[in-house]
């Protein structure tokens, strides 16, 4: 059954403070050369899609989303609000090229305009990347890059069906360094079946190697509908173990925080002696900022409005055809307006994770004895006006935030 966009509805109070709260672009690149067995974000491969979608395709769609958000905040806000930061993100954004990518950040600033200051990321798969790729990138405006390591062991990346060799990324961020990027990021996935102590220690001796000054280390989480959970069903895999996992995170701690980089979310560690390595945009989702997300299946939050695009590309182009778009404005699938309860839940969640702490204005009086009883337990620590999780809390943030809330 072929899907068909919404109109999106956005309130007064929703468009109210546009402009005045962190504003953010994301854009979603749907386009894999495989599919990692993990991995449950919305991407296809060549061979999954049709002739309807296309890197072209999806291209044009989504510069033409861009010009239709614009305008519609244009319309309700009054104004077009500048991005603070743009992130690129998929999928893997290095096959379209540098050429395609310096494109799309052409896009956002043609619809919205870009801050002085603005931070521009994209993820990049080692193996497509190059010297002159990043060199490209830097000179067309980007200022980040976020590289997809996940573990320097062989037999680690071909249990995750990770395509790239194991010294790829570093090199890959060695060469980006060279082109001028100054903000590297390197992402790592710990806990995956098979891998040792040992292997954990190559990727980071690895990262610390590449000289980047931001780390992001996920734990493997076996998703519904993967290729991993099939197989973890089927018995020829082990699923994650939660003390093999809570060990990984503090060895990765420990190396990483000696190597002076410090968390600042409980899966993110960035230069101490630098504010500008933390990633800009994901702070903007975590503390409650407003972001476009153009692209098939991208998400996007105004003002406690929240919306998803149609999800295939073919459906997503389609809908933003020229001889479609007076009607359809914009593909999206489905919104939600959050509910003040709601609000507060994801405000606790997402603020409890970060180390600059819950603030106590943002719990209720049963919610400050709640939480008071996690400091009790060791899970928290009160420091001054705030709840900050302690390097236990940090293994057992959900229950922290499940006790608070009640």
């Amino acid at each position: 059954m072929k899907a068909h966009p919404v109109d999106l509805v956005l309130p007064d109070d929703a468009v109210r403070g546009v402009g005045t709260r962190p504003f953010g672009i994301y854009v979603h690149v749907p386009f894999c050369a495989t599919r990692c067995g993990y991995c449950d974000f919305n991407t296809y491969t060549a061979g999954e899609l049709d002739s309807a979608a296309s890197p072209d395709s999806w291209f044009e769609a989504m510069r033409r989303e861009l010009d239709s958000a614009a305008a519609l905040l244009a319309a309700r806000a009054g104004l077009v609000p500048r991005a603070d930061t743009v992130f690129v993100g998929g999928g893997t954004p290095s096959l379209l090229g540098a050429d395609r990518l310096v494109g799309v950040l052409d896009a956002v600033r043609s619809s919205f305009g870009l801050a002085e200051d603005v931070e521009v990321t994209t993820e990049s798969n080692p193996e497509s990347t190059s010297p002159r790729f990043f060199e490209a990138l830097r000179a067309g405006g980007y200022t980040r890059v976020s590289l997809g390591m996940q573990s320097a062991a062989e037999h680690v990346l071909a249990v995750l069906d990770r395509t790239h060799t194991p010294g790829r990324a570093v090199a890959a961020a060695l060469e980006a360094r060279a082109a001028g990027f100054d903000h590297l990021n390197l992402d790592l996935i710990y806990g995956t079946p098979g891998e040792r102590d040992e292997d954990l220690d190559r990727s980071l001796h690895a990262v610390l190697d590449a000289g980047v000054d931001h780390v992001s280390a996920y734990s493997l989480i076996v998703e519904d509908g993967t290729a991993l959970a099939r197989r973890v069903r089927r018995g020829e895999l082990p699923a994650p173990d939660e003390d093999v996992l809570a060990s990984r995170y503090e060895r990765i701690d420990a190396a990483l925080t000696t190597a002076g980089l410090r968390w600042y979310e409980v899966s993110n560690w960035a230069a101490a002696d630098d504010p500008s390595a933390r990633c800009r945009h994901n702070l903007g989702y975590w503390d409650g900022g407003d972001w476009w997300g153009a692209g098939p299946g991208a998400h996007g939050h105004i003002g406690g409005v929240r919306w998803w695009n149609l999800k295939h590309p073919a459906s997503y182009a389609d809908a933003l055809r020229p001889d479609t778009q007076a009607a359809a404005r914009l593909p999206v699938a489905g919104a939600e307006i959050l509910g003040v309860e709601e609000i507060h839940v994801e405000r606790v969640m997402l603020t409890l994770r970060l180390a600059t702490g819950l603030p106590m204005s943002e719990l209720s009086d049963a919610e400050r004895t709640a939480a008071d009883r996690t400091v009790a337990d060791g899970l928290t620590v009160r420091s001054g006006d705030r709840y900050r999780l302690t390097d236990r809390g940090r293994l057992l943030a959900d229950a922290a935030v499940r006790d608070i809330l009640g």
